[in-house]
Formats: structure tokens, C-alpha cells, sequence
């Protein structure tokens, strides 16, 4: 049964549709699998992950691929991909505690100045995983002064390395990927890749 929220029944009924479309969509992703031994001598992490990924319909195989990366670049107890596309209000990747609080709030793209003051605002980190027009995005940021603009960290991946690596995708996918003095060297699908992790500052 439901119950009427501060705006009403129809509010219940609203959010019940909204999990409905998530099923829905859900249902029509493309699942893969991402086995990376990863090996970050920037942050002396070196761990296997085992990742099953849903590609919502929607998503780009260049965003994928970009938001794998920046699932083994933020390796840490508590990250973890969200629901997505699939839903608009999560960012692509997050961090909880052991209680649940947010502790990160990674982002991929370019998300709007907006949608960044309000994870801001959470009092997590923030993060921006990028390969377009990143400094204008940080100057975009510090314009709007967004809150606690100068924590938010903006890191800028290669389009060409993505765009290589979107070429070996497939269901099952096993990749090497190093970090070394803020270079990318990765072995994917019989390949090997190799490109800069830059950085933008607001």
C-alpha cells in the first residue's frame, strides 16, 4: 500500500515508476567482465579485480572503457560502480564507509557545475574522470563557484587510448594495467597501450 510522501501519493507512485524503468533498462544491458591485475606504484596498490560491468544501452563503448579505468585508479575498500546511467542522480562510480556514509563521488564525463556543487555540498570527494575539454570544465567550475571547487579533482584521460582500447573490447575481457609516474601502460586483448593521466585544476 502506498503512502502519501510531503507532496502527496503521487510521490511513492513517481519514484515506484522511476524503479520500474531502472528494471527495465537493466534487463537490456550488456554485461561484461573485467579481470585486471593491476599494479599502481603511484598509490602501492597491487591487487587482481574481478569486475562484472553492465553497459547501460545508452552508454557509449568510449565512457565504458573510461569508466573502468576509473574504477582500477580509485581501487579502494568501499568503491564501487553505482547504478549508472541508469540512474541520473548517482555518479558512475562511489565510495561508503563501513557505516554507508559517501566518502567519494567519482564522476565521469563532463558533469554540469550544478550536479558538482551538490556532490560537493555531501562533503565527499570529488572527482572528475575526463578526456574533453577539461580546462574548460575547471574553469567552468571555479565561474560558478561551486563548493569547495578547489578540492575537486579533475583527471584528464587520453581519448586516443580509449578509443584503442574500445577496439578489444568483448564479453570477457582480461587486462594489465600499471601506473608509473602518472603514465598508463595497458595490456588488453593481445595489445598493449600506453598514455598520460593528466591533471586540470579548477
Amino acid at each position: 500500500m502506498w503512502r502519501a510522501g510531503p507532496h502527496g501519493a503521487a510521490t511513492s507512485r513517481v519514484h515506484g515508476l522511476g524503479l520500474l524503468r531502472w528494471w527495465a533498462m537493466a534487463q537490456t544491458a550488456t554485461m561484461r567482465r573485467f579481470e585486471v591485475a593491476l599494479s599502481d606504484a603511484d598509490r602501492g596498490v597491487y591487487e587482481t579485480l574481478d569486475l562484472r560491468v553492465a553497459q547501460h544501452p545508452s552508454e557509449s563503448e568510449r565512457y565504458l572503457v573510461a569508466r573502468v579505468l576509473a574504477r582500477a585508479l580509485e581501487h579502494a575498500d568501499g568503491v564501487e560502480f553505482s547504478r549508472g546511467l541508469a540512474a541520473g542522480e548517482e555518479p558512475a562510480l562511489w565510495q561508503h564507509d563501513l557505516r554507508g556514509d559517501l566518502q567519494a563521488w567519482i564522476e565521469i564525463g563532463n558533469p554540469t557545475t550544478e550536479r558538482l556543487h551538490r556532490a560537493s555540498k555531501t562533503g565527499a570527494r570529488v572527482v572528475i574522470y575526463t578526456w574533453k575539454a577539461a580546462e574548460e570544465l575547471a574553469r567552468a567550475i571555479a565561474d560558478a563557484k561551486v563548493h569547495r571547487a578547489d578540492a575537486i579533482a579533475i583527471h584528464v584521460l587520453d581519448p586516443a587510448l580509449l578509443d584503442a582500447v574500445v577496439a578489444t573490447l568483448d564479453r570477457n575481457n582480461h587486462w594489465a594495467l600499471s601506473i608509473s609516474g602518472g603514465s598508463l601502460y595497458l595490456d588488453a586483448g593481445g595489445r598493449s597501450f600506453e598514455g598520460a593521466l593528466g591533471r586540470a585544476l579548477p
